[in-house]
């Protein structure tokens, strides 16, 4: 089975996290699973962006970004990098940290139309990208040598960098891959019913009906590229994409099986 995790600061936000982790990932791989990494940072990014003093900018949970800010997340997320390479190094798991644009190409993202105020507007995000095509074979070769591929989703068109969503890179990854299933690892336990209530979460959705629930306003904020980003790699060619709790006391990734109740599923 290929799986594809992608984690980012919100879930994964201590050492201890991290190390769990990876610890889990060491069984996935010792069981003969191949597994792609990818993490975002935007936290740090926003914090580091405010030591700056610049001001983060968000559309519909999408960073503007514009040369200053990529620089910023650029070295943010070099770091975050190594300290995840780090971690797996000292669970054993072999692994290689590298950049999106060492294995894919990205597009500059068009234009995007929000709802402010119960006003349409259009928003130009700067320096984003979107996933256009997967390096297959490098990232093939890398995974039949048993390392884990450590990508941090900073992308480029072949001339400029871009920023990419940390959402939108995995599931351009995952379905350029034809992952089994992507593990988006959030800080919820999944896609819920009543935000405040863990109990209400759905086990399973199909693309359309995860669609109806963003327009309906079920999903909101920050989870919306979230889950857009799981229709995204479903319907580009991943079999299955599972949202999950990085704050779960039992385990994060490990044992999850195609029957497995553990955060919620979306499929085609």
């Amino acid at each position: 089975m290929l799986y594809l995790i992608k984690f980012g600061g919100n879930a994964i936000s201590d050492g201890e996290d991290l190390s769990r982790l990876c610890e889990e990932i060491w069984e996935m791989t010792d069981s003969g699973h191949k597994v792609i990494l990818v993490h975002g940072g935007g936290p740090e990014i926003s914090a580091e962006m405010e030591r700056l003093g610049m001001r983060p900018t968000k559309v519909n949970g999408v960073r503007v970004t514009d040369a200053d800010g990529l620089e910023v997340a650029a070295k943010v997320l070099k770091k975050i990098n190594a300290r995840v390479t780090d971690a797996l190094y000292a669970s054993d798991v072999p692994h290689i940290g590298m950049p999106a644009y060492a294995c894919t190409l990205c597009r500059k993202a068009e234009p995007v139309a929000y709802c402010e105020d119960g006003v349409q507007k259009t928003a130009d995000l700067g320096l984003v990208g979107e996933v256009v095509s997967v390096d297959t074979g490098m990232l093939n070769d890398i995974l039949g040598a048993g390392v884990v591929p450590v990508i941090y989703p900073i992308g480029s068109d072949g001339v400029d960098d871009l920023n990419v969503n940390a959402d939108t890179m995995a599931a351009g990854i995952a379905a350029g891959m034809g992952c089994d299933e992507m593990i988006a690892i959030t800080d919820v336990p999944g896609v819920l019913k009543d935000i405040k209530d863990p109990s209400s979460k759905y086990d399973r959705l199909t693309t359309d009906e995860a669609l109806e629930l963003i327009k309906d306003g079920t999903i909101s904020g920050g989870m919306i590229p979230k889950v857009e980003a799981c229709i995204k790699a479903v319907r580009a060619g991943a079999r299955a994409v599972r949202m999950v709790n990085g704050k779960d006391p039992d385990n994060i990734v490990s044992g999850i099986s195609a029957e497995s109740s553990k955060g919620t599923v979306i499929t085609k």
